[in-house]
């Protein structure tokens, strides 16, 4: 297909033999029928596969095959998809998450509120293996008619990463300028790609739930989470890089916030991979930061939202 007007959105799916997902990615933004959202599509699959499925969608959607000259891996793909990307705004989508419909609709809204704002962030719908909706991955933050508070909108993300990469539009200029995802932190590079466009621009909140994370145990996540102090290593270098952004004053709970987060999330880690020992250790430290601590943890993380879903797939044989 192709268009001949700019396209409004350029969506970045890098794709690795993803035959199992990849069409239902592309089913989900198909149905917005929209011409002006351009598919980057960087393909490093071991064979033809999931190119073939990806053709048959040629008369459907305006894909661009992008030749991934070398990149390796989601982050180097997703970044050289970014720098060829035609569109003023940007969005990452992997091969194993989908668009919910009315997506199209919502974002060019959301651009038109402020189409020079470095980042539009958004809650997500957490889908299961099958596609089904079994929770949402809230933001602790309001929506406003002007852009969140950077210091408020920083302690918070350096608690927890409560952004799902594929919700997030961003604007291409500001991707550049950071330089986008940071190859080093093939584990935390999304939250901190979110971290250094917050200190780089307006960021603006939209509470809608317009696209959904799969989750599933063969993803990268959930992968790379089994190697422990590569796994406790990604966190730490983000929160280390940017706490000193904070006041002194408020740093201090942060920290404390945030270096509980990183052993409750080490700890359920373990236990996702069947150590009860290490599920316990999780409630115990939770339990240590006190009631105004625990409440503002919850608060800020959002773990709950995260991990009753898992859970539940967990139990029901989804994961």
């Amino acid at each position: 297909m192709s268009l001949d007007t700019k396209p409004w959105l350029s969506v970045i799916l890098p794709v690795h033999n993803g035959e199992l997902w990849v069409s239902a990615a592309l089913d989900s933004i198909a149905l917005e029928a929209d011409p002006g959202i351009e598919i980057v599509v960087i393909d490093t699959s071991d064979g033809p596969g999931t190119r073939a499925i990806v053709e048959r969608y040629s008369s459907r959607l305006n894909l661009c095959h992008l030749d991934a000259q070398g990149a390796s891996g989601c982050t180097e793909k997703t970044n050289h998809g970014a720098r060829h990307a035609v569109a003023d705004h940007i969005s990452w989508l992997c091969q194993d998450d989908l668009w919910l419909r009315g997506r199209g609709a919502a974002i060019r809204h959301w651009i038109s509120s402020d189409p020079k704002a470095a980042l539009h962030l958004a809650p997500s719908a957490i889908v299961d293996r099958d596609g089904r909706q079994i929770g949402v991955w809230r933001c602790p933050l309001k929506e406003s008619d002007g852009p969140l508070d950077r210091t408020a909108l920083l302690e918070r993300l350096l608690v927890q990463n409560f952004v799902a990469v594929v919700s997030p539009i961003i604007h291409r200029d500001a991707w550049l300028a950071v330089d986008g995802i940071d190859p080093a932190l093939w584990y935390t590079g999304d939250w901190d790609l979110w971290i250094k466009l917050a200190r780089y621009g307006t960021v603006r909140f939209h509470d809608e739930v317009t696209a959904g994370f799969r989750i599933h145990d063969q993803s990268a996540t959930s992968i790379g989470s089994t190697n422990k102090e590569e796994f406790i290593s990604q966190h730490r270098m983000v929160v280390d890089r940017y706490m000193g952004d904070l006041p002194p004053k408020r740093a201090r709970p942060v920290r404390l916030m945030a270096e509980a987060s990183l052993q409750i999330n080490t700890a359920l880690a373990a236990a996702a991979q069947g150590s009860v020992i290490d599920l316990l250790k999780a409630l115990w430290i939770a339990v240590k930061l006190g009631p105004l601590g625990l409440i503002r943890y919850l608060t800020y993380s959002r773990i709950v939202d995260r991990a009753l879903p898992r859970l539940r797939a967990k139990l029901t044989g989804t994961l």
